[in-house]
Protein backbone atom coordinates (compact mmCIF):
# COMPACT_ATOMS: atom_id res chain seq x y z
CA UNK A 1 0.00 0.00 0.00
CA UNK A 2 1.15 3.54 -0.72
CA UNK A 3 2.14 5.52 2.36
CA UNK A 4 0.40 8.89 2.24
CA UNK A 5 1.44 12.15 3.81
CA UNK A 6 -1.74 14.17 3.65
CA UNK A 7 -2.57 17.35 5.54
CA UNK A 8 -6.20 18.44 6.05
CA UNK A 9 -7.01 21.86 7.57
CA UNK A 10 -10.20 21.91 9.55
CA UNK A 11 -10.11 25.70 9.83
CA UNK A 12 -10.10 25.95 6.03
CA UNK A 13 -13.33 26.93 4.33
CA UNK A 14 -12.96 24.11 1.77
CA UNK A 15 -14.75 20.80 2.52
CA UNK A 16 -12.53 18.00 3.79
CA UNK A 17 -13.25 15.74 0.82
CA UNK A 18 -12.23 18.56 -1.57
CA UNK A 19 -8.97 19.10 0.35
CA UNK A 20 -8.22 15.38 0.19
CA UNK A 21 -8.92 15.31 -3.54
CA UNK A 22 -6.52 18.21 -4.08
CA UNK A 23 -3.76 16.58 -2.02
CA UNK A 24 -4.06 13.21 -3.79
CA UNK A 25 -4.35 14.81 -7.22
CA UNK A 26 -1.11 16.76 -6.61
CA UNK A 27 0.63 13.59 -5.37
CA UNK A 28 -0.26 11.76 -8.59
CA UNK A 29 0.82 14.65 -10.81
CA UNK A 30 4.16 15.03 -9.03
CA UNK A 31 4.65 11.23 -9.12
CA UNK A 32 4.86 10.93 -5.35
CA UNK A 33 2.13 8.38 -6.02
CA UNK A 34 3.54 6.29 -8.85
CA UNK A 35 1.62 4.43 -11.59
CA UNK A 36 -0.07 1.31 -10.24
CA UNK A 37 0.63 2.16 -6.60
CA UNK A 38 -1.92 0.60 -4.22
CA UNK A 39 -3.94 3.13 -2.24
CA UNK A 40 -4.89 2.64 1.41
CA UNK A 41 -8.39 1.35 2.00
CA UNK A 42 -11.00 4.02 2.64
CA UNK A 43 -11.36 2.76 6.21
CA UNK A 44 -7.58 2.85 6.89
CA UNK A 45 -7.08 6.31 5.40
CA UNK A 46 -10.08 7.69 7.29
CA UNK A 47 -8.64 6.38 10.54
CA UNK A 48 -5.23 7.89 9.70
CA UNK A 49 -6.72 11.30 8.97
CA UNK A 50 -9.30 11.26 11.77
CA UNK A 51 -12.25 11.81 9.42
CA UNK A 52 -15.35 9.85 8.58
CA UNK A 53 -15.05 7.10 5.99
CA UNK A 54 -17.54 8.97 3.82
CA UNK A 55 -15.01 11.80 3.31
CA UNK A 56 -12.47 9.35 1.84
CA UNK A 57 -15.07 7.47 -0.20
CA UNK A 58 -16.25 10.72 -1.80
CA UNK A 59 -12.66 11.78 -2.61
CA UNK A 60 -11.78 8.39 -4.11
CA UNK A 61 -14.94 8.38 -6.24
CA UNK A 62 -14.21 11.86 -7.61
CA UNK A 63 -10.60 11.00 -8.47
CA UNK A 64 -11.71 7.76 -10.10
CA UNK A 65 -14.19 9.73 -12.23
CA UNK A 66 -11.34 12.07 -13.27
CA UNK A 67 -9.14 9.10 -14.18
CA UNK A 68 -6.54 9.49 -11.43
CA UNK A 69 -7.53 6.32 -9.55
CA UNK A 70 -8.56 2.88 -10.82
CA UNK A 71 -10.88 1.11 -8.34
CA UNK A 72 -11.54 -2.60 -8.61
CA UNK A 73 -14.69 -4.28 -7.34
CA UNK A 74 -13.79 -6.10 -4.15
CA UNK A 75 -10.12 -5.30 -4.72
CA UNK A 76 -7.49 -2.64 -4.08
CA UNK A 77 -7.79 0.87 -5.50
CA UNK A 78 -4.66 1.81 -7.43
CA UNK A 79 -3.20 4.86 -9.13
CA UNK A 80 -4.22 4.80 -12.79
CA UNK A 81 -1.15 4.60 -15.07
CA UNK A 82 -2.73 6.78 -17.75
CA UNK A 83 -3.31 9.61 -15.27
CA UNK A 84 0.39 9.86 -14.48
CA UNK A 85 1.31 9.68 -18.15
CA UNK A 86 -1.19 12.43 -18.97
CA UNK A 87 0.16 14.64 -16.19
CA UNK A 88 3.74 14.10 -17.38
CA UNK A 89 2.73 14.87 -20.97
CA UNK A 90 0.95 18.03 -19.83
CA UNK A 91 4.09 19.14 -17.98
CA UNK A 92 6.23 18.51 -21.04
CA UNK A 93 3.74 20.36 -23.23
CA UNK A 94 4.17 23.45 -21.05
CA UNK A 95 7.94 23.45 -21.56
CA UNK A 96 9.21 25.47 -24.52
CA UNK A 97 10.73 23.31 -27.25
CA UNK A 98 14.50 23.06 -27.28
CA UNK A 99 16.11 24.89 -30.18
CA UNK A 100 17.64 22.72 -32.87
CA UNK A 101 20.74 24.93 -32.92
CA UNK A 102 21.49 26.46 -29.54
CA UNK A 103 24.00 29.32 -29.18
CA UNK A 104 23.74 29.27 -25.39
CA UNK A 105 26.88 30.98 -24.04
CA UNK A 106 29.27 29.79 -21.37
CA UNK A 107 29.15 26.08 -22.20
CA UNK A 108 32.26 24.07 -23.08
CA UNK A 109 32.12 21.03 -25.30
CA UNK A 110 31.81 18.31 -22.66
CA UNK A 111 31.94 15.63 -25.37
CA UNK A 112 35.66 16.44 -25.54
CA UNK A 113 36.16 15.75 -21.83
CA UNK A 114 39.41 13.74 -21.44
CA UNK A 115 37.82 10.66 -19.89
CA UNK A 116 40.81 8.34 -20.14
CA UNK A 117 43.18 10.79 -18.46
CA UNK A 118 40.61 11.61 -15.78
CA UNK A 119 40.04 7.93 -15.10
CA UNK A 120 43.78 7.38 -14.66
CA UNK A 121 43.88 10.24 -12.15
CA UNK A 122 40.89 8.83 -10.28
CA UNK A 123 42.54 5.41 -10.06
CA UNK A 124 45.80 6.87 -8.79
CA UNK A 125 43.91 8.90 -6.20
CA UNK A 126 42.11 5.79 -4.95
CA UNK A 127 45.22 3.62 -4.95
CA UNK A 128 47.79 6.06 -3.58
CA UNK A 129 46.06 8.59 -1.32
CA UNK A 130 46.62 8.14 2.44
CA UNK A 131 43.53 6.88 4.25
CA UNK A 132 43.21 10.08 6.29
CA UNK A 133 42.53 12.06 3.10
CA UNK A 134 39.04 10.51 3.12
CA UNK A 135 38.29 11.73 6.64
CA UNK A 136 36.96 15.14 7.73
CA UNK A 137 38.90 18.25 6.65
CA UNK A 138 38.41 21.93 7.21
CA UNK A 139 36.79 24.12 4.59
CA UNK A 140 40.01 25.05 2.84
CA UNK A 141 40.19 21.78 0.93
CA UNK A 142 42.84 19.09 0.59
CA UNK A 143 46.46 20.28 0.56
CA UNK A 144 47.34 18.28 -2.58
CA UNK A 145 44.89 20.24 -4.72
CA UNK A 146 45.66 23.61 -3.17
CA UNK A 147 49.38 23.11 -3.76
CA UNK A 148 48.86 21.88 -7.33
CA UNK A 149 46.59 24.80 -8.19
CA UNK A 150 48.83 27.39 -6.57
CA UNK A 151 51.76 26.21 -8.69
CA UNK A 152 49.60 26.11 -11.84
CA UNK A 153 48.11 29.59 -11.32
CA UNK A 154 51.49 31.15 -10.60
CA UNK A 155 52.95 29.54 -13.73
CA UNK A 156 50.08 30.01 -16.18
CA UNK A 157 48.08 33.00 -14.89
CA UNK A 158 50.83 35.11 -13.32
CA UNK A 159 49.11 34.93 -9.95
CA UNK A 160 50.81 35.14 -6.56
CA UNK A 161 49.00 32.20 -5.00
CA UNK A 162 49.84 30.64 -1.64
CA UNK A 163 48.36 27.20 -0.99
CA UNK A 164 47.72 28.18 2.63
CA UNK A 165 45.38 30.93 1.46
CA UNK A 166 43.34 28.86 -0.97
CA UNK A 167 39.81 27.55 -0.55
CA UNK A 168 38.31 24.83 -2.77
CA UNK A 169 34.67 25.41 -3.71
CA UNK A 170 31.94 23.75 -5.75
CA UNK A 171 32.41 25.98 -8.78
CA UNK A 172 32.57 29.75 -9.10
CA UNK A 173 29.04 30.50 -7.90
CA UNK A 174 29.65 28.91 -4.52
CA UNK A 175 33.05 30.59 -4.31
CA UNK A 176 31.48 34.00 -4.88
CA UNK A 177 28.79 33.23 -2.30
CA UNK A 178 31.46 32.33 0.28
CA UNK A 179 33.37 35.56 -0.34
CA UNK A 180 30.15 37.58 -0.11
CA UNK A 181 29.27 35.88 3.18
CA UNK A 182 32.67 36.79 4.60
CA UNK A 183 32.31 40.37 3.35
CA UNK A 184 28.87 40.68 4.88
CA UNK A 185 30.15 39.39 8.22
CA UNK A 186 32.93 42.00 8.15
CA UNK A 187 30.42 44.83 7.71
CA UNK A 188 30.42 45.24 3.92
CA UNK A 189 27.15 46.29 2.32
CA UNK A 190 27.76 47.23 -1.35
CA UNK A 191 29.60 45.47 -4.18
CA UNK A 192 30.30 47.08 -7.55
CA UNK A 193 29.70 44.93 -10.62
CA UNK A 194 30.33 45.49 -14.30
CA UNK A 195 27.29 46.62 -16.27
CA UNK A 196 26.45 44.51 -18.20
CA UNK A 197 27.40 41.54 -16.03
CA UNK A 198 26.60 37.87 -15.60
CA UNK A 199 23.11 37.87 -14.11
CA UNK A 200 23.87 34.79 -11.98
CA UNK A 201 26.70 36.62 -10.22
CA UNK A 202 24.47 39.61 -9.53
CA UNK A 203 21.84 37.28 -8.06
CA UNK A 204 24.47 35.62 -5.84
CA UNK A 205 25.53 39.00 -4.46
CA UNK A 206 21.94 39.91 -3.70
CA UNK A 207 21.30 36.53 -2.04
CA UNK A 208 24.16 37.22 0.34
CA UNK A 209 22.43 40.38 1.55
CA UNK A 210 24.73 42.74 -0.34
CA UNK A 211 23.66 45.45 -2.79
CA UNK A 212 25.11 45.24 -6.33
CA UNK A 213 26.05 48.62 -7.82
CA UNK A 214 26.44 48.75 -11.60
CA UNK A 215 29.50 50.43 -13.12
CA UNK A 216 29.43 50.89 -16.90
CA UNK A 217 31.66 48.93 -19.25
CA UNK A 218 33.11 50.22 -22.53
CA UNK A 219 35.38 48.72 -25.18
CA UNK A 220 38.21 48.58 -22.61
CA UNK A 221 36.17 46.91 -19.88
CA UNK A 222 35.23 48.38 -16.50
CA UNK A 223 35.35 52.19 -16.33
CA UNK A 224 37.55 52.23 -13.27
CA UNK A 225 37.42 56.02 -12.85
CA UNK A 226 33.71 55.73 -11.99
CA UNK A 227 34.40 53.49 -8.98
CA UNK A 228 35.31 56.50 -6.88
CA UNK A 229 31.69 57.64 -7.01
CA UNK A 230 30.21 54.35 -5.79
CA UNK A 231 31.38 54.06 -2.16
CA UNK A 232 31.41 50.28 -2.43
CA UNK A 233 33.31 47.79 -0.28
CA UNK A 234 34.32 45.47 -3.13
CA UNK A 235 34.15 45.11 -6.89
CA UNK A 236 33.58 41.99 -9.01
CA UNK A 237 35.44 42.11 -12.33
CA UNK A 238 36.20 39.84 -15.30
CA UNK A 239 39.37 41.62 -16.51
CA UNK A 240 40.83 38.97 -18.82
CA UNK A 241 37.62 38.59 -20.87
CA UNK A 242 34.73 40.73 -19.70
CA UNK A 243 31.41 38.94 -19.61
CA UNK A 244 29.53 39.44 -21.83
CA UNK A 245 31.25 42.11 -23.98
CA UNK A 246 34.59 40.31 -24.34
CA UNK A 247 36.65 43.40 -23.47
CA UNK A 248 40.13 43.05 -21.94
CA UNK A 249 41.02 45.48 -19.14
CA UNK A 250 44.17 47.37 -20.29
CA UNK A 251 47.24 47.94 -18.07
CA UNK A 252 46.42 51.52 -17.06
CA UNK A 253 42.96 50.51 -15.86
CA UNK A 254 44.37 47.53 -13.99
CA UNK A 255 46.78 49.83 -12.19
CA UNK A 256 43.97 52.28 -11.47
CA UNK A 257 41.79 49.49 -10.10
CA UNK A 258 44.51 48.35 -7.70
CA UNK A 259 45.18 51.95 -6.62
CA UNK A 260 41.47 52.48 -5.94
CA UNK A 261 41.28 49.27 -3.87
CA UNK A 262 44.27 50.27 -1.74
CA UNK A 263 43.00 53.79 -1.10
CA UNK A 264 39.48 52.63 -0.37
CA UNK A 265 40.53 49.57 1.64
CA UNK A 266 38.26 47.61 -0.70
CA UNK A 267 38.42 44.14 -2.19
CA UNK A 268 38.75 43.16 -5.85
CA UNK A 269 37.04 39.86 -6.72
CA UNK A 270 38.65 38.65 -9.94
CA UNK A 271 36.54 36.16 -11.88
CA UNK A 272 39.02 34.48 -14.23
CA UNK A 273 36.36 32.26 -15.79
CA UNK A 274 37.82 31.43 -19.23
CA UNK A 275 41.13 33.28 -19.47
CA UNK A 276 43.04 30.22 -20.68
CA UNK A 277 41.15 30.37 -23.98
CA UNK A 278 42.91 33.19 -25.84
CA UNK A 279 43.43 32.60 -29.56
CA UNK A 280 45.46 35.52 -30.94
CA UNK A 281 48.18 35.78 -28.29
CA UNK A 282 49.19 34.55 -24.85
CA UNK A 283 46.48 35.13 -22.22
CA UNK A 284 46.73 38.32 -20.17
CA UNK A 285 47.98 37.64 -16.65
CA UNK A 286 45.74 37.91 -13.61
CA UNK A 287 45.38 41.12 -11.60
CA UNK A 288 46.00 38.99 -8.51
CA UNK A 289 49.74 39.09 -9.17
CA UNK A 290 49.70 42.89 -8.80
CA UNK A 291 48.00 42.99 -5.38
CA UNK A 292 47.45 39.63 -3.67
CA UNK A 293 46.55 41.45 -0.44
CA UNK A 294 43.63 43.22 -2.15
CA UNK A 295 42.43 40.61 -4.67
CA UNK A 296 40.39 37.44 -4.31
CA UNK A 297 41.25 35.33 -7.34
CA UNK A 298 38.39 33.00 -8.37
CA UNK A 299 38.61 30.23 -10.96
CA UNK A 300 36.97 26.93 -11.79
CA UNK A 301 37.12 23.88 -14.04
CA UNK A 302 33.69 24.68 -15.50
CA UNK A 303 34.92 26.22 -18.77
CA UNK A 304 38.29 24.48 -19.07
CA UNK A 305 37.03 20.92 -18.41
CA UNK A 306 33.37 20.47 -17.51
CA UNK A 307 30.89 22.26 -15.23
CA UNK A 308 29.66 18.91 -13.92
CA UNK A 309 32.91 18.43 -12.00
CA UNK A 310 31.79 21.22 -9.61
CA UNK A 311 35.38 22.22 -8.89
CA UNK A 312 36.33 25.82 -8.16
CA UNK A 313 39.01 27.62 -6.21
CA UNK A 314 39.67 30.89 -4.45
CA UNK A 315 42.96 32.56 -3.58
CA UNK A 316 42.05 34.79 -0.65
CA UNK A 317 43.96 37.59 1.11
CA UNK A 318 45.25 36.56 4.51
CA UNK A 319 42.78 38.66 6.49
CA UNK A 320 39.82 36.87 4.85
CA UNK A 321 41.17 33.34 4.38
CA UNK A 322 39.88 31.91 7.65
CA UNK A 323 36.45 33.52 7.31
CA UNK A 324 35.98 32.14 3.77
CA UNK A 325 37.15 28.66 4.81
CA UNK A 326 34.75 28.71 7.76
CA UNK A 327 31.92 29.76 5.44
CA UNK A 328 32.72 26.77 3.22
CA UNK A 329 32.66 24.41 6.21
CA UNK A 330 29.32 25.81 7.31
CA UNK A 331 27.89 25.51 3.78
CA UNK A 332 28.57 21.83 3.11
CA UNK A 333 31.43 20.49 5.20
CA UNK A 334 33.89 20.63 2.29
CA UNK A 335 34.09 19.47 -1.33
CA UNK A 336 34.40 15.73 -2.13
CA UNK A 337 37.87 14.37 -1.41
CA UNK A 338 38.18 11.94 -4.33
CA UNK A 339 37.52 14.61 -6.97
CA UNK A 340 39.99 16.96 -5.31
CA UNK A 341 42.71 14.30 -5.28
CA UNK A 342 42.01 13.31 -8.88
CA UNK A 343 42.13 16.90 -10.08
CA UNK A 344 45.38 17.50 -8.21
CA UNK A 345 46.92 14.52 -10.01
CA UNK A 346 45.42 15.72 -13.32
CA UNK A 347 47.03 19.16 -12.92
CA UNK A 348 50.42 17.97 -11.64
CA UNK A 349 50.84 15.48 -14.50
CA UNK A 350 50.19 18.18 -17.08
CA UNK A 351 46.88 16.74 -18.27
CA UNK A 352 45.08 20.08 -17.88
CA UNK A 353 47.75 21.80 -20.01
CA UNK A 354 47.41 19.09 -22.67
CA UNK A 355 43.63 19.38 -22.71
CA UNK A 356 43.79 23.16 -23.11
CA UNK A 357 46.33 22.89 -25.95
CA UNK A 358 44.00 20.44 -27.72
CA UNK A 359 40.86 22.53 -27.24
CA UNK A 360 42.18 25.98 -28.19
CA UNK A 361 42.35 25.31 -31.95
CA UNK A 362 38.93 23.62 -31.86
CA UNK A 363 37.28 26.61 -30.22
CA UNK A 364 39.22 29.06 -32.40
CA UNK A 365 37.89 27.40 -35.57
CA UNK A 366 34.35 27.62 -34.19
CA UNK A 367 34.79 31.29 -33.35
CA UNK A 368 36.18 31.96 -36.83
CA UNK A 369 33.19 30.15 -38.34
CA UNK A 370 30.82 32.30 -36.28
CA UNK A 371 32.47 35.56 -37.34
CA UNK A 372 32.47 34.49 -40.98
CA UNK A 373 28.78 33.56 -40.80
CA UNK A 374 27.87 36.84 -39.12
CA UNK A 375 29.70 38.73 -41.84
CA UNK A 376 27.94 36.77 -44.58
CA UNK A 377 24.36 36.58 -43.25
CA UNK A 378 24.06 39.32 -40.61
CA UNK A 379 26.49 42.02 -41.79
CA UNK A 380 24.59 44.77 -39.97
CA UNK A 381 25.58 43.25 -36.61
CA UNK A 382 28.89 44.40 -35.07
CA UNK A 383 30.85 41.65 -33.27
CA UNK A 384 33.00 42.91 -30.43
CA UNK A 385 35.54 41.66 -27.91
CA UNK A 386 38.87 39.88 -27.93
CA UNK A 387 39.64 36.61 -29.68
CA UNK A 388 39.00 34.56 -26.58
CA UNK A 389 36.55 32.48 -24.59
CA UNK A 390 33.45 30.60 -25.71
CA UNK A 391 31.11 33.40 -26.85
CA UNK A 392 30.88 36.53 -28.98
CA UNK A 393 28.71 39.58 -28.35
CA UNK A 394 27.34 41.23 -31.49
CA UNK A 395 25.91 44.75 -31.15
CA UNK A 396 22.67 45.52 -32.93
CA UNK A 397 22.36 48.66 -35.08
CA UNK A 398 20.00 51.41 -33.89
CA UNK A 399 16.39 50.65 -34.65
CA UNK A 400 16.75 46.85 -34.50
CA UNK A 401 14.75 45.44 -31.59
CA UNK A 402 16.53 42.78 -29.54
CA UNK A 403 13.35 41.05 -28.38
CA UNK A 404 12.03 40.80 -31.94
CA UNK A 405 15.19 39.04 -33.09
CA UNK A 406 14.94 36.59 -30.21
CA UNK A 407 11.37 35.73 -31.22
CA UNK A 408 12.44 35.34 -34.84
CA UNK A 409 15.23 32.99 -33.80
CA UNK A 410 12.84 30.89 -31.71
CA UNK A 411 10.51 30.54 -34.70
CA UNK A 412 13.44 29.11 -36.66
CA UNK A 413 14.44 26.80 -33.78
CA UNK A 414 17.64 28.77 -33.18
CA UNK A 415 18.61 29.64 -29.62
CA UNK A 416 20.26 33.05 -29.25
CA UNK A 417 20.45 35.19 -26.14
CA UNK A 418 19.98 38.89 -25.61
CA UNK A 419 22.05 41.41 -23.72
CA UNK A 420 19.11 43.00 -21.87
CA UNK A 421 18.92 40.48 -18.96
CA UNK A 422 22.57 41.22 -18.10
CA UNK A 423 22.09 44.97 -17.69
CA UNK A 424 21.61 46.69 -14.36
CA UNK A 425 20.72 50.06 -15.87
CA UNK A 426 18.39 50.47 -18.87
CA UNK A 427 20.04 51.03 -22.24
CA UNK A 428 18.96 51.47 -25.83
CA UNK A 429 21.99 49.53 -27.09
CA UNK A 430 20.88 46.00 -27.94
CA UNK A 431 23.09 42.98 -28.50
CA UNK A 432 23.03 39.25 -29.09
CA UNK A 433 25.30 36.77 -27.28
CA UNK A 434 26.39 33.83 -29.41
CA UNK A 435 27.96 30.90 -27.57
CA UNK A 436 29.86 28.56 -29.87
CA UNK A 437 31.49 26.13 -27.46
CA UNK A 438 29.13 23.20 -28.05
CA UNK A 439 28.40 23.66 -31.78
CA UNK A 440 30.14 22.29 -34.84
CA UNK A 441 31.30 24.75 -37.49
CA UNK A 442 28.54 23.56 -39.81
CA UNK A 443 25.85 24.06 -37.16
CA UNK A 444 27.19 27.54 -36.39
CA UNK A 445 26.98 28.56 -40.05
CA UNK A 446 23.51 27.07 -40.46
CA UNK A 447 22.18 28.73 -37.31
CA UNK A 448 23.36 32.18 -38.36
CA UNK A 449 22.04 31.62 -41.90
CA UNK A 450 18.60 30.73 -40.52
CA UNK A 451 18.59 33.85 -38.38
CA UNK A 452 19.83 36.04 -41.23
CA UNK A 453 17.18 34.80 -43.65
CA UNK A 454 14.49 36.72 -41.78
CA UNK A 455 16.41 39.49 -40.01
Amino acid sequence: MAELLVSLRRDDGAPLHAQLEQELRAAVRSRRLKPGAAMPSTRALAAQLGVSRGVVVEAYEQLAAEGYLAPRAGGVTRVAPQAVASAAQATRAMEPPRPRIDFRPGRPDVSEFPRAAWLRSLRRALNEAPAERFSYWDGSGLPELREALAAYLNRVRGACADAERMVISNGFSQGLALVCAALRSSGARRVAVEDPAHQGSVATIRSAGLSPVGVPVDDDGLRVELLRETRVDAVLVTPAHQYPTGAVLPPHRRAGLVEWARRRGALIIEDDYDAEYRYDREPIGAIHGLAPDRVVYAGSASKTLAPGLRLGWLVVPGHLARAVADAKSAADGGSPALEQLAFADFVVRGELDRHLRRMRPIYRRRRDALLAALGAYLPHLRPTGSAAGLHVLAWLPPGIDEASLLRLAAERSVGIYGLAPHRLAPSDAGGLIFGYGTLSEGAITEGVRLLGSGA
